[in-house]
This record gives structure tokens, sequence and C-alpha cells, in this order.
């Protein structure tokens, strides 16, 4: 397919950097190139942006819904009426009450499929609460309005991909959160991802263990022996080639990870850490397992410098690019299954059986 992929961008927290790194991104005449831009907020809170920024100038085309969407300019539909009182680096109501807006006319878009894929800025999880937001953050969201029965947290780069088994909890919850069946449901979700959405014929997974050293033998844990270890073992069985458990430490530490293709750790902290440490600037959070495409930058609302002009747009601009690529590689995959189908709709599997097709 040679159209243009729509992407959606929801602003985040109009008190933080996202309208910042969004408009250092668009700014730039080559993303027309690849992808049709449409943002989900509002024409004076971009303009009050701008202006405190002293960006250059950046004309949206406005619209009124994203089949009006033009290819060749950025375009913004506008999702509320009325004034918004910004107030840059503060956590308020008012921006948690925005984000929301933005985000659920993005949802609604993405969903209906409308736009082919979701750039989310950050949002502050604290603020963004609500009636119709209870969710700890983007990734459960999005995982409720997709109907997915279970979603990876999936931190991307160009050397670097990291995945976690669980989210979003306290850190004193994570053993007893951590099961035999949540670890294969996890590295299916990552083998399945790493093939359809990265091109990875056959993907190799390490999974980091629980405990320090990995247990130690079950000196320090039994969980990595008791429960990990044979969830290895029993993805492996099912065709996802995976190794492990590794001590965590020692396996970035020694750059053990250069020999994988991901990563699986078993909290946020484990995989996250590590992660930014080596890739920070340059990595994207990706959700696999949605029916949709959806990225976001690997950074916060950066209350700390909003406003100051020194936000970097480097991640955010790379989460865009990757939600290009999964879109693309996620189309060419269904062409080529779609090129494999005889008329009866019965697949084509050899190439006897393309021969006596005639073609």
């Amino acid at each position: 397919m040679s159209e243009k992929v729509k992407i959606g961008i929801s602003i985040g927290d109009v008190n933080g950097i996202g309208l910042e790194v969004i408009l250092k991104t668009l700014i730039e005449p080559a993303i027309l190139n690849y992808c049709t831009p449409i943002v989900y907020g509002h024409t004076k809170v971009t303009s009050f942006h701008r202006k405190a920024l002293r960006l250059g100038e950046l004309s949206f085309n406005v619209i009124a819904d994203a089949a009006s969407a033009n290819p060749k300019r950025v375009n913004l539909i506008n999702c509320w009426e009325e004034d918004v009182k910004i107030e840059l680096g503060q956590s308020t109501p008012t921006g948690g009450k925005y984000a929301l807006l933005s985000l659920e006319k993005a949802t609604e878009d993405l969903t209906s499929g409308a736009i082919d894929a979701l750039v989310t800025a950050p949002i502050n999880k604290h603020n963004i609460q609500s009636e119709t937001f209870n969710f700890p953050g983007h990734t459960e969201y999005l995982q409720q309005k997709s109907g997915s029965s279970d979603v990876l947290m999936f931190l991307v780069s160009e050397n670097l991909r990291v995945g976690v088994v669980t989210g979003h909890i306290p850190v004193s919850s994570v053993s007893t959160q951590i099961t035999a069946e949540k670890i294969i449901r996890k590295l299916t979700l990552m083998n399945e991802s790493l093939k359809k959405d990265f091109w990875i014929e056959k993907p190799k997974i390490a999974v980091l263990g629980l405990n320090p050293h990995a247990g130690d033998n079950g000196l320090l844990g039994k969980e990595d022996q008791e429960i990990i270890a044979p969830a290895i073992q029993a993805a492996f069985d099912k065709g996802v080639i995976c190794f492990g458990p590794y001590a965590a430490d020692g396996f970035f530490g020694n750059g053990t990870y250069k020999q994988f293709d991901a990563v699986l750790g078993m909290y946020h902290d484990q995989g996250l850490i590590p992660f930014k440490t080596i890739a920070f600037g340059s990595g994207v959070n990706f959700t696999a397992g949605l029916k949709f495409v959806r990225t976001s930058p690997d950074h916060g609302t950066g209350y700390d410098i909003a406003g100051k002009n020194v936000a970097d747009p480097s991640s955010f601009t790379e989460a865009l690019f990757a939600a290009i690529h999964i879109v693309k590689s996620r189309r060419e995959q269904q062409d080529l299954f779609n090129n494999r189908l005889r008329p009866g709709g019965r697949l084509i599997e050899t190439a006897a059986d393309i021969k006596d097709d005639g073609n």
C-alpha cells in the first residue's frame, strides 16, 4: 500500500512538555513525506505553547474530522470550545481534564479506524483520574478500549527492546503477581509482536529473574526456580525461542542483552531503568497486544522544564516514526497473506499451488 499513514496525536497534559515536543517534531516539513499527522487539541492551546516557546510558525489545517485531513498539511481537530487556563509546570485539574478530552477523541477515531495509529504525549497519572478514567495509565485505558485480553508494555529502541510482566503496581505486590501463566502470555505477546511488528523471523528472547542473582539456586528466593524457569521451558516448548532466567544486573552490565532481540523483565523498574539508561531519548513505549497501534515517548510530563524551550523532541519523533513503521509492517504482512489466498479463500501454501493458480 502506498497510502500515507494517518497518525493521531493526543497532546497530554497542557501544562507539561507534550505540546513542546509535538510542535518541535511537526515543524519539520519532511514529516509530511511519511505520514498525515492529526493533532487532537485546540488551536488556542497550541498557539499559546508556540508563542511561549518562541518556536517558528507552524500552520495547522483545522478540520472537523479525521476523514477531512489534508495529507500535505499538519491537521488539527478542536476537541473543545472553551478557553483553557494554562499554568506551565503545574499539575492542575485543568491539565488532567483536557488531556483526557484529547485522548478520548483520539481513541474514538482510533478504534473506529478513522486513524491508523495513535501517538500519546505524556499525561499526569494523578490529575487525569475521573469518572471516565480510572486507570494507572494509558496502557490500561487503551487495553480496555481495544478489548484486548492482555497487553505488553514494550520499550523499544534501535539496539534494545524490553518488556515487563507486571506494570504499574507497587513493588511490594510484584512477587504475588508473578505466575507461570502470566510469563507465558507475555512471552507469547512479545514473540508475536517481534514477528508481526518488527519483521524478526525467529526472535530470540531473554528472560530476567525476579530475585538478586536469579535467586542463587533458591538461597535468595524460590520464584526463579519454581515459577520463572518452568514458564520459560513451557514457552520454549510452544515455539518461543527464550532463555533464562538471567540475573538482571550482570545481564545488562556485561552487555549480554546485545545477544537477544528482546528482554522480558519481571517488573517495571527492572526493565525501564536499564532501558532508559541505555536508550533514553531514542526510546519508544509501544503497547503490544492491542488491536491497533499505539506508541509514546519514553518520558513524562517534564513539569520542571515546561515552557523553557529545552525539552528534547527526539523520543517523541522516534515514537511517531515507530508508529508509521509498525502500521506499514502490519499492512505488508496483511498484503502478503491476502496474496496467498485462492479465490475460494484457501491458503496457497506451496510453489506448486502458485503454479496451479497460473501465477
